[in-house]
């Protein structure tokens, strides 16, 4: 008797910041490119799962060359304040949020990112110089999304998404940090898409001013005292991880913002300082223990 092999799963992975391939490339290398990252997903994703990576079909959804910046003005990579009016918003919220001291701020309106970086890297025991390189990276690429609802960017960095999502129709959707955000606002642009599982790794969804109020569709109003965000479209589970040392992920738990989520997990996912990096949340057992079923195992 010969047995069957196991199937694949399909998932599409949706990267988070920091994953630009760079300017000026070929779009034979950008697919190259593209192929090389969703192998590293699936590589993470089985090494969770304790499985072979070939049991993953794993298509990466790359949007990172719809958001690009443009260069920065003269000065800013030194500046103590971000040039870009809404990035220096969402560091003002985001420092906020993760309970900056007033003294901090040394009596400015806005939060200086010298002095965010430097109290950050001792609440979250990280590298300073490191950091102060990934908060500008973050706040920026956050910002070149979010600026309007009808920015081309953002149509086309969401299209970019949900186009991967309906050729490679997979019934998970794997999303970390600024691509939950994106994949969000993909899937409800596109409600006939519903993979069976939407799995939300770091993400800054619920972070108030800059992201939560400007989501689409928009959180609305209920008898709480809070706004609350839209669940997903049609029967898709939703499911949200969240390492407690992740200074991303803020504010946590999710489901306190928004309807739909079926899970929200704050577990840590890894004993050392990479606690957003996407390839922690991959290889997490939490991780592991919500695709598994997806898999028959």
């Amino acid at each position: 008797m010969i047995s069957k092999a196991p199937s694949q799963l399909r998932v599409v992975a949706v990267h988070g910041i920091y994953n630009s391939f760079g300017t000026g490339i070929s779009d034979a290398r950008k697919e190259e490119l593209r192929v090389l990252k969703a192998a590293a997903w699936a590589r993470d994703l089985g090494s969770g799962l304790g499985i072979s990576p070939d049991r993953l079909d794993v298509d990466f959804a790359y949007y990172a060359d719809r958001i690009r910046r443009g260069p920065a003005a003269q000065g800013e990579q030194d500046g103590d304040f971000l040039h870009d009016p809404l990035a220096q918003e969402m560091l003002d919220a985001w420092a906020r949020e993760l309970g900056l001291p007033d003294e901090v701020a040394q009596g400015h309106a806005a939060v200086p990112l010298r002095g965010f970086s430097s109290w950050m890297a001792r609440r979250f025991d990280l590298a300073e110089g490191p950091l102060g390189v990934f908060i500008r990276l973050l706040c920026g690429e956050v910002a070149a999304y979010l600026r309007s609802a009808d920015a081309p960017e953002r149509i086309a960095a969401r299209e970019e998404v949900a186009a991967r999502i309906a050729l490679h129709r997979p019934r998970v959707v794997v999303a970390h940090s600024l691509g939950s955000v994106v994949a969000y606002e993909a899937l409800h642009a596109h409600p006939e898409l519903q993979p069976e599982l939407f799995l939300t790794l770091g993400s800054p969804l619920a972070l108030p001013r800059v992201v939560f109020e400007r989501l689409i569709p928009a959180p609305r109003s209920t008898d709480r005292p809070q706004l609350r965000g839209a669940g997903l479209p049609g029967s898709t589970r939703w499911v949200n991880i969240a390492d407690p040392g992740d200074p991303v992920a803020v504010p946590p738990q999710l489901g306190r913002f928004f309807d739909g989520i079926a899970l929200d997990h704050t577990d840590t996912v890894s004993a050392l300082f990479r606690f957003h990096h996407a390839e922690n949340y991959l290889r997490c057992a939490t991780t592991a223990a919500t695709i598994a079923p997806y898999l028959g195992i």
